[in-house]
């Protein structure tokens, strides 16, 4: 007897889908005087770097130009070859450069070329959502770019970096958090391509080699998120929503039980955050799904995506044109086909405000 789940057109939502300028020339072009000028790190520049490459060869390019920066090739690849419905994209910049001015500047660079090359024009333009980059290290530059974009019909989240030098509990912050609350866009949290003024990645320091960077560095979410909830940044802004862009859901289980376990006897210490740490999770923190993520055996995936709600939490994002981009066939086997659904489409267009066709059998 054939699945159920495999009779049924399923929607896809592409929740993580990296875009870059066409070149560090066609970068510097967008960008304004007297930072057009500046010496400034391009997309290369990382203490570390994939063994066999930081884009995947199944990611067209065109001659000269970067993975990832071709609205229309990046649509057929998408939409006409994978399946996908609509794609929400991340702009990936340079990461946390010491110049908080220089760094708004890139970040506002960015924001032009998505709305003008992505959002407004082109072939697939409405199949586009996009993301509003601010720089965290700037509140009044990020509070400046939020209200320049916030209105955009396809912008629908705004995009802050994973690497800070402080964690997201921190008050400084909260200008931005109350900002994304009254627009009522999420904040997606995602790491840098590039390297900049950053903490280390790991808590002993930076890691020697790329498996061991890139095997811990989406973990960083965690100090972040329980910072978040300890400073009770959720019990003030309620309607915030955060979306872990680089997976790491996996994890999040057994990390919030520690936290319930010491937080449940103790909550009086913190009456700004009067409830256990897990009360947080449901409809403020969202994940996306990505190749790496786990566990991949079909016997549990089911039953663990369903432990602490993480199967409302959990969005599919291919984390195209990077080596480790997958389609939808990546999710565990094992899946109820509810919770295919949840995660390859109506999670997504919950929290973006998407519409999306209903599953045709």
């Amino acid at each position: 007897m054939s699945d159920p789940a495999e009779d049924v057109s399923t929607p896809v939502i592409d929740s993580s889908v990296h875009v870059f300028f066409r070149s560090n020339a066609d970068f510097r072009d967008h960008l304004r005087e007297p930072f057009r000028s500046r010496g400034i790190p391009d997309y290369e520049m990382q203490y570390y770097g994939a063994p066999d490459g930081e884009y995947s060869p199944l990611a067209g390019t065109r001659d000269g130009e970067h993975p990832g920066s071709d609205p229309d090739l990046v649509g057929e690849e998408l939409f006409e070859e994978r399946g996908v419905d609509i794609a929400v994209l991340h702009p990936m910049t340079r990461g946390n450069l010491p110049d908080r001015h220089l760094n708004s500047a890139v970040y506002a660079a960015h924001n032009q070329m998505l709305a003008e090359r992505w959002l407004d024009s082109g072939t697939y333009a409405e199949r586009y959502r996009g993301t509003v980059r601010v720089n965290v290290e700037d509140v009044d530059g990020a509070l400046k770019e939020i209200e320049r974009w916030h209105d955009h019909p396809r912008m629908v989240q705004l995009g802050v970096p994973l690497q800070t030098r402080d964690l997201y509990g921190h008050p400084r912050y909260e200008p931005i958090w109350k900002a994304a609350c009254e627009t009522g866009m999420p904040v997606a949290v995602h790491v840098e391509v590039g390297s900049g003024v950053d903490m280390a990645p790991t808590p002993s320091g930076h890691a020697r080699t790329y498996p061991q960077y890139f095997g811990f560095m989406a973990l960083n979410y965690l100090y972040h998120l329980m910072n978040m909830i300890a400073e009770g940044v959720f019990e003030k802004y309620d309607g915030l929503k955060v979306v872990w862009a680089d997976g790491g859901a996996d994890l999040v289980t057994p990390f919030i039980w520690r936290m319930d376990t010491f937080g449940r006897p103790h909550l009086e210490q913190t009456p700004w955050a009067p409830r256990i740490p897990s009360d947080y999770l449901p409809g403020h923190v969202s994940f996306v799904h990505n190749s790496i993520d786990g566990p991949p055996d079909p016997g549990i995936a089911a039953e663990w995506l369903a432990m602490t709600g993480k199967e409302d939490m959990v969005m599919y994002g291919s984390s195209y044109p990077h080596w480790h981009m997958g389609g939808a066939d990546t999710l565990p086997g094992g899946l109820t086909a509810r919770q295919r659904e949840k995660v390859l489409w109506r999670n997504a267009a919950q929290l973006y405000g998407i519409d999306v066709a209903a599953p045709v059998a």
